[in-house]
């Protein structure tokens, strides 16, 4: 695993783990990276201190607070919050599935019922619907495993 700082087009900083460089640069290329602050998926690498080795044996470390397992229990148990939430949306509103922007601006102007809805937009209509102060949330994807 390496945690990398992440800044995005916004300048909001963010740390995010990966697999690997490699697993990185697929994410990222991909658009599977977002900033948890305004979603935005244009992010890159930011400025970040070194990791310095103090001496300590791989053993000594691994039994360390904030050694790797710990990290995997964190990263586990924010796999799961992500799946509980996603739930919880999916269980209590609507899908409207790609009419995601259609539908909340509907809603915002009181030509539909106001309720929760949840969907697709892209990134133009997200950035749209937030021009036009229109609230609402990214959910975060469903976790990938890599079993």
């Amino acid at each position: 695993m390496i945690l990398y700082q992440l800044r995005c087009g916004n300048n909001h900083e963010f740390e995010a783990w990966f697999r690997d460089s490699a697993s990185y640069d697929l994410q990222v290329v991909g658009g599977d990276v977002g900033c948890p602050y305004c979603s935005d998926t244009n992010v890159g690498k930011a400025v970040m201190a070194p990791n310095i080795a103090t001496g300590r044996s791989k053993e000594n470390a691994a039994q360390e607070p904030g050694s790797e397992g710990r990290a995997r229990e964190v990263a586990e148990q924010i796999l799961e919050a992500v799946g509980t939430l996603r739930e919880q949306v999916e269980e209590n509103c609507d899908d409207v599935g790609d009419q995601f922007a259609t539908e909340a601006r509907r809603i915002h102007y009181g030509e539909a019922d106001e309720r929760g809805i949840y969907g697709e937009a892209t990134d133009d209509e997200a950035a749209e619907l937030d021009d036009e102060g229109i609230e609402f949330f990214k959910l975060p994807t469903r976790p990938r495993r890599n079993d």
